[in-house]
């Protein structure tokens, strides 16, 4: 019996490949928008070999998802370690920063709003699940922070989503200015 090469197959190369074009696509889209020939013509392949990576377009979704949460966990674990205090406090604040930046890039936030959309698939809603799960699990051990401070952390996020994707910014009335009061992402 020989060892097993090192060297990855054509649907290993691809994989992450169709996953980063569905993250672009079905963040533009939303699930029930996107097709998987959208995905594959981003992907520069063709839908048939999507499914043969991916059998169901669900596992497409999903695939984009984890992508999406990948990133997500790498911002804030950057973030985290280049807080310049290594409190709770500072270094759940240098996450917020990261995580804020990341999000310029609005196929990640759109992203994430689709699969909220969709959660009702279970498949969808099981990969939601486990994105916020490593999240959560990852800003509590990172940051050290009570369950009260990672549950503000990750609530303020959301609140993040919302300004975001509403466009309250641009909103001069008095309620965008509550709930958007020191709240600032970068240009």
């Amino acid at each position: 019996m020989s060892p097993r090469s090192s060297i990855l197959s054509t649907a290993d190369v691809r994989r992450p490949i169709v996953a980063k074009a569905a993250l672009r696509e079905f963040a533009r889209g939303g699930y029930h928008g996107a097709t998987v020939a959208d995905v594959a013509r981003e992907a520069k392949i063709s839908p048939a070999y999507v499914f043969k990576l991916f059998p169901r377009k669900e596992t497409v979704f999903v695939a984009a998802l984890d992508e999406c949460f990948v990133q997500i966990l790498e911002a804030l674990a950057e973030g985290a370690d280049a807080a310049d205090a290594q409190t709770s406090d500072g270094v759940l604040d240098a996450m917020g920063a990261a995580y804020a930046g990341l999000i310029r890039d609005r196929d990640l936030l759109m992203l994430q709003v689709h699969a909220q959309s969709v959660a009702d698939i279970p498949e969808i809603g099981e990969a939601l699940r486990s994105g916020l799960a490593r999240v959560t699990e990852f800003v509590k051990e990172r940051s050290g922070a009570a369950d009260d401070d990672v549950q503000r952390f990750i609530a303020y996020g959301q609140l993040c989503h919302l300004l975001v994707t509403a466009r309250v910014e641009d909103v001069p009335a008095s309620w965008a200015r509550i709930l958007s009061h020191g709240i600032r992402h970068p240009e």
